[in-house]
């Protein structure tokens, strides 16, 4: 099962960036719960983080796997991504670019994280057979 940080907890952050990269070669069910946590943010400011694949760890997709919406505010928002597709994908990684406006200090400030979590095959399966 796997469950791990593509963004540690407590990670502030001021320019855009990347995440530690994730081993999911284990994982059964090829799909993912990614959250992003937003602890900490000052005004007039967005944030945006999607989520890299590689078969290797080192040449990276240019396309995301996927992408949170555009954040502003603090907050916990889910996100599922399905691997299911795409077998030669091995290793995931975050990349996040923030943003500042307005008045005040120019520098954006953004303490977030991102978990990824493995869906378990017998949730999978439930989740299908109850659409049935």
């Amino acid at each position: 099962m796997v469950e791990a940080f593509l963004v540690p907890e407590k990670t502030t952050v001021t320019a855009k960036g990347d995440g530690g990269s994730v081993d999911i070669s284990a994982a059964q069910s090829r799909v993912f719960l990614l959250t992003l946590n937003i602890v900490n943010v000052i005004e007039q400011e967005s944030l945006d983080v999607g989520v890299f694949g590689s078969a290797d760890g080192n040449a990276w997709e240019a396309k995301a796997l996927a992408a949170f919406p555009q954040k502003f505010y603090r907050g916990q928002h889910p996100l599922l991504l399905d691997l299911t597709q795409q077998p030669d994908i091995k290793f995931l990684r975050a990349h996040w670019e923030v943003n500042r406006w307005g008045r005040g200090v120019e520098t954006p400030m953004f303490e977030f994280n991102v978990a990824v979590r493995e869906v378990p095959a017998s949730v999978l399966q439930e989740t299908s057979a109850g659409k049935k």
